[in-house]
């Protein structure tokens, strides 16, 4: 048997979805992370809930890229592609690199399911995958009889055959079955006869790939080197809700989260759920409107307030989060922004909602808005935005995508003890109180807990005086307002950090990004410069107020392009800003940029350019 070292693979394991793809990709990531490898992963769902069995819009996918040495994304394109049934094979096979390894689980290509993925003859029986080093394996067959004798209904025995794969590719990659085995058990105590089953089928799987004949390769990826610290695998969704509780603590309050449950949103509610020890209250609300006015109701009443949707639960927020602007109360809202418009693409990721965050609500009502890059990322920015609102006293909106709540990393956990604490004090005293007395450094107004022994005070969504809080329709006092509120957000710069820029402040072409497309970027960016090309990225944090050191950078460049996955929301926010051309690079497909997507349009741009001079 030949082992032969990888410094990198790229695994998408696909099938319908009851075939558990995101289980089977999710315990190889971690048998990758507990080997010391670098991991990004990209679950891939159907946007029906309960899409016709085998059929093409059915199809799951898990794709996992795991490394000896850093990495950024899940990889372009992969490198090994197991296909549980000919529907996801169909969907896939395109991606598949040439000369890439095909395991097929041959059981599923009858009759009833090719002619469900449109196949008018098996794939598996003509010419068309010989560019690929094809597996063809009956994971069914193989699975009912490693559970030959078991009391298992032949539907449950069914359902296992997710293990085998995972441990054939277990055995392809050299993986410790050890480890593997007490997390199934560990995951199916309560149904010990499904852990059973589960174990035989994955040694099963892991056995095969031992001894058949047509394996004759071990692939070895060795681990990365990390920094010094304790990690875990966290998802985007996961870290945010960490974030929350830890900002609450360093706040010294109490945390409320109150959601309507929401693709790819729900799982923040799922997760505060278990850190009641730390006393977050999570309020699951009738729909998205009640939970947004049970937060600014936690607000006013004195707690770090949470609300959580994606764009159409948003859209239904937005008359209540303009009344948080009026009120001026501190409160996080995040968007898991999805594939739009209304209902749209509900599993798949897009940050078509940027406009929506910056602008839409009605009237001038201005809101801070922060974008997180990746999903440790998210645990950072939570914590920063729990700090701004209650600092500034306004409605925050943290930007995630489904990209990033779905996606998972090595998080290295951090130091709580080194970040620093924001305790809040409330006004007690009423000598000389006025509700919209501000402070001289950052506009806020003092948060006074209802019921205060003479500090009653009245909070609404008409128009206050800009001392006394009383009811004004004053034309003078509604602009004052209004220049106030708005000069309050322009403040929030004064917190804003370093610019995240890799490579030099001038140079030909100036890359700009924000969110989940940062690992695109980041590699795509690291690729030219090893080519010898002036190309630096730039990745923005805050999108409201725009990050003010970008106007020290953004001229020093020949040439400026904006990537997002939207029609160019970021871009035309730079072009009115600074006045100056800003190509873009745009795509709205569900899916996030490929590393040499953008690095082609880069090298299009630049020779575009030098063919014009």
């Amino acid at each position: 048997m030949e082992t032969k070292e990888l410094e990198r693979v790229v695994i998408r394991f696909t099938g319908d979805s009851g075939d558990g793809m995101q289980l089977t990709g999710g315990e190889f990531a971690k048998a990758a992370a507990e080997a010391g490898n670098d991991i990004s992963t990209f679950p891939d769902f159907p946007a029906e809930i309960r899409a016709p069995a085998g059929s093409l819009f059915g199809v799951s996918g898990f794709q996992l890229h795991f490394s000896s040495s850093e990495i950024y994304t899940p990889g372009d394109a992969p490198d090994v592609l197991v296909c549980m049934n000919p529907a996801a094979l169909k969907t896939n096979l395109k991606d598949l690199v040439d000369g890439g390894t095909l395991i097929v689980n041959s059981g599923a290509f009858i009759e009833a399911n090719l002619k469900k993925a449109g196949y008018t003859e098996n794939p598996l029986e003509g010419t068309g995958l010989q560019k690929y080093k094809v597996h063809s394996v009956d994971i069914n067959h193989l699975t009912n009889t490693a559970l030959d004798g078991s009391e298992l209904t032949t539907k449950e025995k069914g359902r296992a055959k997710n293990f085998f794969a995972l441990g054939l590719v277990f055995w392809m990659y050299g993986r410790e079955t050890e480890a593997e085995i007490r997390r199934i058990y560990a995951q199916f105590a309560k149904k010990p006869g499904y852990g059973e089953a589960n174990v035989k089928v994955f040694k099963a799987g892991y056995h095969y790939g031992e001894t058949a004949e047509v394996f004759q390769t071990v692939y070895k990826v060795p681990a990365a080197t990390f920094a010094p610290g304790l990690y875990r695998n966290i998802t985007g969704n996961e870290a945010i809700a960490l974030g929350l509780v830890v900002g609450a603590e360093l706040a010294g309050k109490k945390l409320f989260y109150s959601g309507y449950p929401i693709t790819p949103a729900s799982s923040i509610l799922h997760s505060l759920a278990k850190y009641k020890n730390f006393g977050t209250l999570t309020f699951q609300a009738e729909d998205e409107i009640a939970a947004i006015g049970a937060a600014i109701g936690a607000a006013y009443g004195g707690a770090i307030a949470v609300t959580a949707s994606s764009g159409p639960g948003i859209a239904l927020k937005g008359e209540a989060i303009g009344l948080g602007v009026m009120t001026e109360l501190p409160l996080v809202i995040i968007n898991v922004q999805r594939g739009g418009p209304s209902t749209g693409l509900p599993t798949k990721t897009e940050q078509s909602d940027l406009a929506q965050a910056v602008y839409g609500r009605n009237g001038e009502s201005p809101i801070p808005v922060i974008a997180a890059k990746s999903p440790g990322d998210t645990f950072y920015c939570a914590v920063e935005a729990v700090k701004i609102a209650t600092r500034y006293m306004c409605p925050v909106m943290l930007l995630s995508d489904g990209y990033i709540a779905n996606g998972s990393e090595p998080w290295p956990l951090p130091d709580i003890a080194a970040i620093p604490r924001f305790d809040i004090t409330h006004r007690t005293d009423p000598d000389g109180y006025f509700v919209y007395q501000r402070d001289p450094e950052t506009l806020a107004r003092e948060w006074v807990i209802p019921g205060t022994p003479g500090l009653e005070h009245r909070i609404g969504g008409i128009e206050k005086d800009a001392l006394t809080g009383n009811i004004s329709y004053a034309p003078e006092n509604h602009e004052k307002q209004t220049h106030v509120r708005q000069a309050k957000i322009d403040r929030i710069a004064q917190e804003f950090g370093e610019l995240d820029l890799y490579g030099e402040t001038s140079g030909d072409v100036l890359v700009i990004g924000w969110g989940g497309t940062f690992g695109s970027l980041r590699q795509a960016t690291q690729v030219l410069q090893r080519q010898g090309k002036k190309v630096t990225h730039v990745h923005l944090r805050w999108l409201s107020p725009l990050e003010p050191k970008l106007a020290s950078v953004i001229r020093n460049f020949k040439h400026v392009m904006c990537a997002e996955l939207n029609l160019g929301q970021l871009r035309q926010m730079i072009r009115a800003q600074y006045l100056i051309d800003v190509v873009g690079l745009n795509k709205v497909q569900g899916l996030p940029f490929m590393v040499r997507e953008v690095t082609a349009a880069v090298d299009n741009l630049l020779s575009n350019v030098k063919a014009s001079s």
